[in-house]
C-alpha cells in the first residue's frame, strides 16, 4: 500500500499499529530501493516476503495484469491455467522482442526491468567470482551447448570466409555439436599427457593455425571447467595466440564460475591476449533448473551483438529463477557456497585417496584441475572392461549420482568425427579411472554417503573376481 493508504487504514485500527506496518513496509521497500539504484546483488540475502513482494509488484506493471486490460493481439499474456500464471508469477510476457533478447517490451515493463536486473546481478557475481574486467553479459534461455552455438553464428558474420573452430579436446557431446550445428568443422587437437595431467598442446594448436590459416578459423574454443584427469586449457597461452593472429576465442566455462581458479585464468586471458566470449551454465553455477545459460564477455558491442542474434523473444523463466535465487543468497550467501565447495573439494580429495590407497588404486594427481578428480581402476581392469563399466551401474542403482566411470578403448562417433578412448579426453589414457566432483551445494553427508558406497561396491566386485578365480580349473 502506498502513503495514502496507510493514511486511511489508521480510521479502520489503530494508528500506532498501522504505523507499525508502515514501517516494516518501508523496510522492503528500501530494499528494493536499492537493488534500482545500485543494480548489484544485496550484500544480505532478502527473506521470501521481500522477494515476493517485489515480483508482484513487477507482475503488475505488464499489460497482461492491467485492471481492465482489452488484449486484441495474438500475444497477450494469457494462460490457461491458475497454477501456471503462479508458478511465474504472473510474468507471462518473456522477454526481449522479436529483433533483439535484450530488447524492452511495451507491453512488459516489469519483465523487461526484471530482464535487465537479473543481467546486472549476474555482472556483479561474476566480477564478484574473479572476472573483475567483464564489461557486458545476459541470460540467455538455452543451456551452455546452444549458447555456444550463438556466439559461433554471432562470429560467422564477422569472419565470412572462416570454416573451422581449432577444440582442444574435451570428451563432452554438447560443446562437440555445438560447432558442427552452427556449421563449421571441428578441428580436434589432441591434449599432451604431463603426468595423470591431460593438458593443452599449444604447439599443436599453432602449427594447426598455420597450416589452416588464419583467416579461414573462425575461433579458438577452449574449456576450463572438465572431467579429471583433464584439467583446464592453457587460457593466458590461448589468449596471447589468438591476439597473435588475430582470431576469436570462446571460452566454455560451463560450471567454472564457482572455481576461483578457472575464473582467475579468463580474467589473465583478457588481460595478457584475446577472449571474445566466455559461456557458463546457470544450473551448474547458481543451482536452479536447467534451461539457461550467461554469455559473458569483456567487449560490451561484442556481447550486445550476440543478443542480436539470438531470434525472436524468449523464456524469462531461467532470468526468474537465478534473480529469485541471487537475491535469496546475497553476495555474502554465494560466496560461502563458493568457500564451503573448496573445503568440500579437499574433504573429497583426501577420502578418495583413503580409499583408492585401501583398494590398491590411486588418486590420480590433478591439481590443475579444481573441481573434478578422478581415481585410477586398475585392479578392475584385470577382471576386463565389464566389470569395471558394471562398478558403475552399481553405484548409480545405490543412489550415487554424478560419479563417472570410464573405461579404456571406448570409441564414439559424433558428427561424423570418431573419438577413440571416449570419456578419456585421450586417444589412449594409461588406465581406466572413477570420476567425482566437489561441485557448488556438496555437503559433508554426499562426500561420506558416496565413498561408503563406493568401498561397498568395490569390496562386492573383488569378492566375485575372487570367487570366479577360485572356481576356474587348473590349468
Amino acid at each position: 500500500m502506498n502513503g495514502d493508504n496507510f493514511t486511511l487504514s489508521e480510521r479502520i485500527v489503530l494508528p500506532s499499529y498501522i504505523q507499525q506496518a508502515s514501517q516494516a513496509r518501508r523496510g522492503h521497500e528500501q530494499l528494493i530501493r536499492l537493488l534500482l539504484e545500485q543494480g548489484k546483488c544485496p550484500e544480505i540475502g532478502w527473506s521470501e516476503s521481500t522477494v515476493e513482494l517485489f515480483l508482484n509488484e513487477l507482475a503488475v506493471m505488464d499489460s497482461n495484469n492491467f485492471l481492465g486490460n482489452c488484449g486484441v493481439g495474438e500475444r497477450e499474456g494469457r494462460v490457461a491455467s491458475t497454477l501456471v500464471a503462479r508458478r511465474h508469477y504472473r510474468l507471462i510476457h518473456g522477454i526481449g522482442r522479436s529483433g533483439d533478447i535484450a530488447a524492452v517490451q511495451p507491453k512488459a515493463a516489469g519483465s523487461s526491468l526484471l530482464n535487465k536486473l537479473t543481467n546486472s546481478l549476474v555482472l556483479d557475481i561474476l566480477k564478484l567470482s574473479g572476472v573483475r574486467s567483464v564489461a557486458s553479459c545476459f541470460v540467455v534461455p538455452m543451456a551452455t551447448g546452444m549458447s555456444l552455438t550463438l556466439c559461433f553464428l554471432t562470429l560467422r558474420q564477422r569472419r565470412p570466409n572462416a570454416r573451422y573452430i581449432i577444440w582442444p579436446r574435451i570428451d563432452q557431446k554438447s560443446c562437440f555439436k555445438a560447432m558442427i550445428t552452427a556449421g563449421f568443422e571441428p578441428v580436434v587437437i589432441e591434449n599432451a599427457l604431463e603426468g595423470d595431467e591431460l593438458r593443452t598442446d599449444l604447439e599443436a594448436v599453432e602449427c594447426k593455425i598455420k597450416e589452416l590459416g588464419a583467416e579461414s578459423i573462425l575461433c579458438i574454443h577452449s574449456t576450463t571447467s572438465c572431467f579429471a584427469p583433464r584439467v583446464p586449457d592453457r587460457l593466458e597461452e590461448l589468449a596471447i595466440m589468438c591476439a597473435k593472429y588475430n582470431i576469436p576465442h570462446i571460452v566454455n566455462n560451463a560450471y567454472g564460475v564457482q572455481s576461483s581458479k578457472c575464473m582467475h585464468l579468463i580474467q589473465q586471458g583478457a588481460r595478457v591476449g584475446r577472449i571474445d566470449a566466455f559461456v557458463q551454465s546457470l544450473d551448474k553455477n547458481f543451482m536452479v533448473p536447467v534451461g539457461g545459460a550467461i554469455i559473458a564477455g569483456f567487449d560490451d558491442s561484442f556481447v550486445q551483438e550476440i543478443s542480436k542474434t539470438y531470434p525472436g523473444r524468449a523464456s524469462a523463466s531461467p532470468s526468474l529463477d537465478v534473480l529469485i535465487t541471487l537475491l535469496t543468497l546475497g553476495a555474502n550467501g554465494y560466496k560461502k557456497l563458493l568457500s564451503d565447495r573448496k573445503e568440500m573439494y579437499l574433504l573429497l580429495a583426501e577420502e578418495l585417496k583413503k580409499l583408492a590407497s585401501a583398494h590398491g588404486e590411486r588418486l590420480l594427481h590433478t591439481p590443475h584441475n579444481p573441481i573434478s578428480l578422478a581415481m585410477s581402476l586398475d585392479r578392475l581392469q584385470a577382471g576386463g572392461d565389464k566389470v569395471v563399466t558394471q562398478l558403475g551401474s552399481m553405484l548409480f542403482t545405490r543412489q550415487v549420482s554424478g560419479a563417472r566411470v570410464v573405461p579404456l578403448g571406448k570409441e564414439q562417433t559424433i558428427g561424423g568425427h570418431t573419438f577413440r578412448g571416449f570419456m578419456s579426453h585421450s586417444d589412449a589414457y594409461t588406465c581406466p579411472y572413477l570420476n567425482a566432483a566437489a561441485a557448488v551445494g556438496i555437503t559433508h553427508e554426499d562426500v561420506a554417503l558416496c565413498l561408503k558406497r563406493l568401498d561397498k561396491c568395490l569390496r562386492t566386485l573383488q569378492k566375485e573376481a575372487q570367487s570366479s578365480s577360485s572356481q576356474m580349473p587348473p590349468s
